[in-house]
């Protein structure tokens, strides 16, 4: 807190404008002093609870001696007494004493007073971009072996990698692990990687100082300075450029990092969790991803199963997003025809989860009975049953599978994991198709578009 005496038209002011004294003249300063002090009008409704002060109290020079901090006192009070004989602008800086006795430093203040905005930001966001699921559904058995390893990593700091298909949920995982852990107080940033042009990556993560570009109009914080303390989750990681995988391995490696622009490091307590539908293996071994960033990352492994692989939560899922769709938009659902619910248990779901609430939502929204009904062709051009490529097999098709393997690599363009991937297409997991594809010495990058 600064108080600021002035001579002709005299002032007392503190940092949150809140005494105020005025009209302060060249003859009996003194006088004109304590006048001003108590015809003073106290102006935030904050000193009185911080404080403890009666709106009906005077603000005397008493008063503002005793809510100074002991050490400051001697000084407050020559400067009072030296404004009463000279008329010259005069500035103290004094630490205000709370009732309780808790001393308040002004860089404490201000420092807290600067962070808000950016906690306020990341609120708004975090509100803006929750994810598809108020909670998470489901108990199938491959579910429940994820469930048990968040709960386990969770009270942990250690780096998470969640890997699965695109619309699976890996971002409802990696709040779960957050709200799990002793950062569940602080933020939970999360950045899709993918959805931010690769020349700007590196200042939304990292932020940049003023007139580092063209369009730094000023100093911004990244995504890792606003996590600070909490937990930054960085989805899609796999499609970080080269550049900015060096830069992400220098923060887990020293929690520190530098503007873009800046010339000083930047030090950071963030947690990271970090998301790929990718093949992280296979990009390590084709060379666009750096395998120290990724053995990094890969400290605990969790991979979320497609929705294929637990058909028996599809009807516990079909009941929650119905229930919340439903109540969303003033319907009411009472049941499921018979048909509608063999189609959706059959259907592969590329799309997982996500695919699953938007048909769901379209079903409520044109549906005018309470009884939810999906028609079939809104699922049509897509599997039902067994992927449309034969799948890998013991016995006849062994002899094929060089040839099956080619063939989903040309549907895929030569994409191996993911939802449209040629692993998918073949029934089989990823990692399992990439150790064919080594052992047939098929080359995979002869199917990828020139």
């Amino acid at each position: 807190m600064t108080t600021t005496l002035l001579g002709a038209e005299s002032h007392v002011l503190s940092d949150d404008s809140e005494f105020v004294l005025s009209h302060l003249n060249h003859s009996n300063h003194a006088q004109r002093l304590q006048r001003g002090l108590e015809a003073s009008v106290v102006s935030s409704d904050d000193r009185f609870r911080t404080f403890a002060v009666d709106r009906t109290t005077k603000p005397t020079v008493e008063i503002v001696l005793s809510q100074a901090h002991p050490e400051d006192r001697a000084a407050i009070q020559q400067l009072i007494d030296r404004i009463t004989h000279d008329v010259e602008d005069w500035n103290r800086e004094h630490r205000p004493l709370m009732p309780a006795g808790v001393v308040k430093r002004l860089h404490e203040i201000q420092a807290l007073t600067d962070r808000l905005p950016s906690e306020s930001l990341v609120l708004r966001e975090e509100i803006d971009q929750t994810a598809m699921f108020d909670e998470i559904v489901g108990a199938a058995p491959p579910l429940r072996t994820v469930l048990s390893h968040v709960s386990k990593v969770a009270p942990t700091d250690s780096t998470v990698l969640i890997t699965g298909e695109t619309g699976t949920g890996k971002e409802l995982i990696a709040r779960a692990i957050h709200k799990r852990s002793p950062r569940a107080a602080r933020a939970f940033v999360a950045v899709n990687c993918a959805a931010i042009p690769s020349s700007l990556i590196a200042s939304e993560l990292f932020g940049h100082e003023r007139g580092a570009f063209t369009g730094a109009l000023q100093r911004r914080q990244g995504r890792f300075e606003l996590a600070d303390g909490g937990t930054l989750f960085l989805d899609e990681v796999g499609e970080l450029p080269a550049e900015t995988q060096i830069m992400l391995l220098r923060v887990l490696q020293e929690r520190e990092f530098e503007r873009v622009g800046g010339s000083g490091p930047v030090r950071v307590n963030v947690r990271v969790i970090a998301a790929t539908n990718r093949d992280l293996h296979a990009a390590v071994a084709d060379g666009s991803f750096r395998a120290d960033l990724f053995y990094r990352l890969n400290v605990f492994p969790v991979d979320v199963p497609a929705l294929r692989d637990r058909r028996p939560d599809v009807p516990l899922l079909v009941e929650y997003f119905t229930h919340r769709c439903a109540t969303r938009l003033g319907k009411r659902i009472r049941r499921i025809t018979r048909a509608t619910s063999t189609l959706l248990q059959s259907y592969d779901w590329p799309g997982n989860i996500r695919e699953l609430q938007n048909v769901i939502e379209r079903a409520v929204i044109v549906g005018d009975s309470d009884t939810l009904s999906i028609d079939p062709r809104w699922l049509a051009g897509r599997s039902l049953g067994p992927a449309p490529v034969a799948r890998l097999s013991s016995g006849t098709l062994a002899t094929h599978e060089k040839d099956a393997i080619e063939a989903a690599l040309t549907h895929s363009k030569g994409r191996v994991a993911g939802p449209f991937g040629a692993a998918g297409r073949l029934g089989v997991p990823a990692s399992t198709l990439e150790s064919k594809i080594k052992a047939l010495q098929i080359d995979k990058r002869r199917f990828k578009p020139g």
